[in-house]
């Protein structure tokens, strides 16, 4: 079985190699093309927020200028990972982190039921758009980009913008700034075309390379797991070989970067399987696109990375990975 694997891989080296070239000259030609929200109304990508969640994040995420549904959305996967039972060391508190003195200033009932419970998604979110926006206001003369400051004051305080008027001069805040700014393009649903991976033909020929390695889970490919991985074990060593640092499960490496439509799917792109289509946190297989409709995947015990369709009941959704986009995102696996 092996050995047949093996010689229908040999088949399939001509399209490969074709798959490489066609990568490399897209980046050379699209290289002008756009990513990220763009401008004007700004939706969320497809089950990149969860869908009890969704509804709040896209209504709250308009408050006020400084802020929009994607950029609300990395804050709370930033802060919480979506887990509406998180607690810090430092005491904050729920899906949006609140300490309880903010909160017991900045705390708001969003569902109207007489009772601001930090606890509570329904009343967190709204609490963290509200407080997002009383910064935006408090540091509104600082010169500089509103939202750029409102983060900063969220990360600083607004004195110190005020102070150093405009995002003060502290690496964890600057990087604070940064590294939101870069999620919010992952969480917002894109408008006209997703620029290529510029990464993507090396990730490809990597993976490649692990045609016919058995599967294991939990395999990284190290010499202790005799060369072996599971599914997103592959797609982090594909990307580590070009210098992009992933997650190291599939559902927070969903997260490294915008997300185009299946029709506009380039050799390189990350593709996501779920049983629930609706949340990106029960995301439970990954592989890389190679075009033509197929990936490479590792995909279960007892098989072999392969060649296998992407157009399958449980296909999700996929994601151009950015190095910014992974650098982006919260160190560690989220909950």
């Amino acid at each position: 079985m092996r050995k047949a694997w093996l010689v229908a891989g040999a088949c399939v080296a001509g399209m490969l190699s074709f798959v490489l070239l066609l990568v490399v000259g897209t980046v050379i030609v699209a290289g002008n093309l756009v990513n990220g929200a763009g401008k004007g109304a700004v939706g969320l990508a497809k089950g990149a927020v969860p869908a009890e969640y969704q509804p709040v994040v896209q209504k709250w995420g308009n408050l006020c200028p400084a802020i929009n549904p994607a950029l609300l959305a990395a804050q709370l996967y930033q802060e919480s990972g979506w887990n509406p039972k998180a607690q810090s060391p430092a005491q904050a508190q729920g899906i949006a982190q609140f300490i309880p003195g903010t909160w017991a200033t900045h705390g708001v009932d969003g569902d109207g039921d007489g009772v601001k419970d930090v606890w509570n998604p329904a009343d967190a979110i709204p609490s963290a758009a509200s407080y997002d926006c009383k910064l935006a206001e408090y540091v509104k003369d600082a010169p500089g980009d509103p939202t750029h400051n409102m983060l900063a004051a969220y990360n600083a305080g607004a004195y110190a913008v005020i102070k150093y008027k405009g995002v003060p001069p502290y690496s964890e805040t600057r990087n604070y700034v940064k590294n939101i700014r870069e999620l919010e393009k992952s969480f917002a649903r894109p408008v006209g075309r997703v620029e290529p991976s510029r990464q993507a033909a090396g990730a490809i020929s990597f993976a490649q390379e692990q045609l016919g390695t058995e599967y294991l889970w939990g395999g990284n490919g190290t010499p202790e797991h005799d060369g072996r991985f599971d599914c997103s074990g592959l797609t982090k060593a594909a990307y580590e070989t070009v210098g992009v640092e992933l997650p190291r499960v599939a559902n927070d490496q969903y997260n490294a970067g915008p997300h185009p439509k299946r029709d506009e799917l380039l050799p390189g792109d990350l593709v996501f399987f779920s049983d629930d289509l609706t949340n990106s946190r029960a995301i439970r297989h990954v592989g890389i696109y190679v075009g033509g409709g197929y990936m490479i995947d590792a995909p279960r015990p007892g098989a072999v990375i392969r060649f296998a369709p992407v157009d399958t009941p449980d296909y999700f959704g996929a994601t151009r990975v950015t190095e910014s986009g992974a650098k982006a995102l919260p160190k560690g696996e989220v909950a």
